[in-house]
Order: C-alpha cells, then structure tokens, then sequence
C-alpha cells in the first residue's frame, strides 16, 4: 500500500522537473549577471587582478570570464546550449573556487566557497538534466529533460 502510494506521489512529482529547472536555470543567470557586468564595466582592472592572483594572461582569461559568464547568462535564460554552455561556466566556478574562495573555508559569510559551489552543483545538474521542457533547447532539438 505506501509502495504504491509513494510511487503515485514520485509520479505527480515528475511534472514539476521541468518547471524546477527552469527557475534554477533563472537564478544561475541571474547569479552570474552581476559579476559579468563588472568584470565588462572595467575589464582593464579585472585583468590586473587576475594578474596578481597568477593567472597566466590575465587580459586574455579576463576577457574569457566575462564573455563566458555573460553568454551564460543569455543562454541559460533562454534554455538554450544549456548542457554546452554549463561547462564552460563549471569551469570558471572550479577557477573562482582556487583562486579567490578556497582560502576562505567553506561558509559564504566569510567569502568561502559555499556560494560557488552551489553554483557548480547546478550547473552539472544542467550538463545531466537539460534545460527542461520550458526551453528553447526542447523547442529546437527536443532535448526530452
């Protein structure tokens, strides 16, 4: 009796998937909106810091991480390239996590690592799950989660 009870409920929860994907696709974009916008409101000083934190050709990686970031934005709010475009921002996320959050611990309160994360954690969800149902990937290439 609850097996089949719980399996009733697992299923009336499979039509929230597409939904719960969407507004996390919603809050990553606008998680990663912010910082894209100051790293392009003055690239120039984004690259001297990327300087003094090691990272080799910081103007080349300062102009990646704002373009990555802010083509993320676009396109995880369209639902669009989403399984493509999350790997590259995984990436920038494994990056932040090195070189500016590590050091910090874990809590967000204290600038650790926490925030970005959570970040990457969705992000893979988006790589394994797709934009959902409520995307222009499912419209153009019927990516079914």
């Amino acid at each position: 009796m609850f097996k089949k009870l719980y399996g009733e409920i697992a299923r009336l929860f499979t039509y929230l998937q597409s939904i719960a994907l969407l507004f996390a696709r919603l809050a990553v974009a606008y998680g990663f909106y912010e910082p894209a916008m100051m790293k392009w409101s003055d690239i120039g000083a984004v690259a001297k810091w990327f300087g003094s934190m090691g990272i080799p050709f910081p103007t080349l990686n300062a102009y990646m991480a704002a373009t990555t970031e802010i083509t993320g934005v676009v396109l995880l709010t369209l639902g669009l390239f989403t399984r493509i475009i999350s790997i590259p921002m995984i990436i920038i996320m494994i990056v932040a996590i090195k070189t500016v959050h590590l050091a910090h611990g874990f809590s967000a309160g204290d600038n650790g690592f926490e925030i970005p994360l959570y970040y990457m954690l969705f992000l893979l969800i988006f790589v394994a799950f797709g934009a959902g149902k409520f995307s222009l990937d499912q419209l153009l290439f019927k990516d079914e989660k």
